[in-house]
């Protein structure tokens, strides 16, 4: 008979205990997530600060969040989560105790390992009683996303190539025809292009006359990487290593163009995240924010090719036919096909400049660098 009163007794107790602090677990719960930053390179190391607080006079016994985040995110160990990886995602856990009226605040640093963008919105709540009378689960909304760019390389990394770009580029800011700029006519010269041709002139004349022109401090330089690894390949990249180099090599020309004080495009042959059917092409132009938005397009490039490389170059021939700009291009890339040459030399006689960056197999290590 004593055992049963224990029993029944302490069945009340459970289910009051239960009532009292497992029902009302949730409420008034604060939680909030917040990163040392949203916009990072590869391999830069990071923290997310944790930040949950009981604003009610009952305590919280046990209170379990759960976040799904990017496995390229490597936290480091003793970081007070308990983490179970996946191929894509990892699954975070923090177990809580919280007083009455306390907040508790918590720092997990961590390292983003591969460009990306990474959208950061999940996270669950679970709370409940001691016995487990009581259990609710919330989830919270959580609205921010990760921007991760290609880690930059070292200028000694790169192909030798790339310091003859770099020197042309600078020194043609002050040499560069302006196609808009007409000063007036000269006679035909050996390498001009039929289009400058001035025919009413000519004929005036009884010789050949182009129009001369005037000189620009701004040369367009276009950054443009194939996606493609060999003329083969269609579709889905096979060999991601060597296009992720590319990147890297695109990332850090921009940053070095626009760091300089030169206008800088972007564009390449493959989808992007949130694009339709055409492919990249962002105008060049100047400053932090222009930079901020190429290294962004450069981070959501996907590993798919939409384009042959002769069908995207026969696309800027054509449309420089329309815009009459001339242009410095930087085609980064692990192949030349001969279409591809045909195509580029066509660029050649529109009077535009096509420096060839190789992406080749690297043996060792290349080192990666912070902005």
């Amino acid at each position: 008979m004593a055992l049963l009163w224990l029993v029944l007794v302490g069945g009340i107790v459970v289910v009051i205990h239960g009532v009292w602090f497992g029902r009302p677990a949730l409420r008034k719960l604060r939680y909030s997530r917040q990163f040392s930053k949203l916009r990072c390179y590869a391999g830069d190391e990071l923290e997310m600060v944790e930040t949950i607080s009981n604003e009610k006079r009952v305590s919280v016994p046990w209170l379990r969040l759960e976040s799904m985040m990017p496995v390229s995110f490597v936290f480091r160990s003793g970081s007070g989560m308990d983490i179970s990886q996946g191929e894509i995602y990892q699954n975070h856990k923090s177990i809580f105790t919280l007083k009455p009226f306390t907040r508790i605040t918590r720092k997990h640093p961590f390292t983003c390992t591969q460009r990306g963008i990474y959208p950061l919105n999940t996270a669950t709540m679970t709370g409940g009683d001691l016995f487990g009378v009581w259990r609710s689960t919330k989830p919270i909304p959580l609205q921010m996303s990760m921007i991760v760019y290609p880690s930059l390389v070292n200028a000694e990394d790169l192909p030798a190539i790339y310091q003859v770009w770099q020197g042309e580029v600078e020194v043609s800011r002050w040499i560069v025809e302006d196609p808009f700029l007409i000063l007036g006519v000269r006679p035909y010269g050996a390498g001009d292009p039929m289009n400058r041709i001035h025919w009413k002139a000519s004929a005036r004349t009884g010789e050949l006359q182009v129009y001369k022109q005037g000189w620009t401090a701004d040369p367009q330089s276009w950054i443009v990487v194939n996606i493609q690894e060999s003329a083969d390949m269609w579709s889905v990249v096979t060999r991601p290593e060597k296009i992720e180099r590319a990147l890297r090599y695109a990332a850090t020309a921009a940053v070095d163009a626009i760091g300089r004080g030169l206008p800088a495009g972007f564009a390449h042959n493959g989808y992007h995240v949130g694009g339709g059917r055409d492919t990249l092409r962002i105008e060049p132009d100047y400053g932090t924010p222009h930079l901020e938005r190429l290294l962004e397009a450069m981070a959501e490039t996907e590993l798919k090719c939409m384009v042959p490389m002769e069908q995207f170059l026969n696309d800027e021939v054509r449309l420089n036919e329309e815009a009459q700009q001339i242009r410095s291009y930087l085609l980064i890339t692990s192949y030349v096909s001969a279409a591809m040459e045909h195509e580029i030399a066509r660029l050649h006689e529109q009077g535009h400049r096509v420096t060839i960056l190789p992406v080749e197999d690297v043996k060792g290590n290349t080192k990666a660098v912070s902005a």
